[in-house]
């Protein structure tokens, strides 16, 4: 009897969540460490962690399937990616960050328009061939970059601070379930909403821990936050990991 494709990409859940938000924080609080606090700078911390990310992303694919480390690895390396990409071009290149937020909203548009014109559907439950799986993850890097360049704009730009713009887009992501819920807009939409609100959610958490308190912050030590986080990222994976294949031993019994 021939089996259903796997999906590739991760269920949701609460965990599901907790992760997301952790590893965007990471990505805030990572990025600038290597590049500032490592002195590597922008640009080769751009180039070295682009290449990481390029070597998890073949890991990741060849896997064919949800695999825990490889797809927590590679969200975290895409959240930090899509950090320095916004970075280098305010920073280096100087494009206005309220430019960025309109080009990339128009690239995650245009990449939602060819996947579902080519797949004819959306849906993560449903991410089981490479196709789909290459829409996927070029939307969730994008998603970073733009929910970094929507972070600063709200936080930095027009001085909103860390923590009332962790409020704000925390109060976003749980109206998106609220309107899921009861059926105001459809699980597509709700997922995707909340996906992205979660990299501004990250961001505002992570500045708030790191920034120093004349910015706004709580002057937390980045090496502190960085250790934590990725403590709590690698227990969570392991739990994910280990819960996976236990599942999947079960569906082997069924199956016999």
């Amino acid at each position: 009897m021939k089996r259903e494709l796997l999906n590739r990409v991760a269920s949701l859940g609460v965990l599901f969540w907790v992760v997301k938000i952790f590893s965007t924080t990471v990505g805030e609080t990572a990025a600038d460490y290597v590049s500032v606090n490592l002195n590597f700078g922008l640009t080769v911390t751009a180039i070295v962690m682009g290449v990481i990310t390029i070597g998890v992303t073949f890991w990741n694919f060849r896997q064919k399937k949800y695999f825990p480390p490889s797809y927590w690895l590679l969200i975290v390396m895409m959240s930090i990616e899509g950090t320095l990409i916004t970075d280098l071009l305010v920073e280096k290149l100087h494009v206005s960050l309220l430019i960025l937020d309109v080009i990339f909203t128009i690239a995650m548009g245009l990449l939602f328009y060819f996947w579902y014109k080519k797949e004819h559907t959306l849906s993560i439950h449903s991410i089981n061939n490479d196709d789909r799986e290459i829409f996927y993850w070029l939307i969730v890097l994008t998603t970073f970059a733009l929910g970094t360049g929507i972070g600063d704009t709200i936080s930095e730009h027009l001085n909103f601070g860390y923590l009332n713009s962790f409020i704000l887009f925390g109060s976003i992501f749980i109206l998106s379930g609220i309107l899921y819920y009861y059926k105001i807009i459809n699980g597509v939409l709700a997922f995707w909403i909340a996906f992205i609100v979660t990299r501004p959610i990250g961001a505002s958490l992570g500045d708030l821990f790191i920034q120093p308190h004349a910015n706004g912050g709580l002057g937390i030590s980045v090496a502190v936050i960085n250790i934590v986080f990725f403590v709590v990222i690698i227990a969570a994976v392991i739990y994910l990991t280990i819960d996976s294949v236990k599942n999947r031993n079960k569906e082997n019994l069924v199956e016999i």
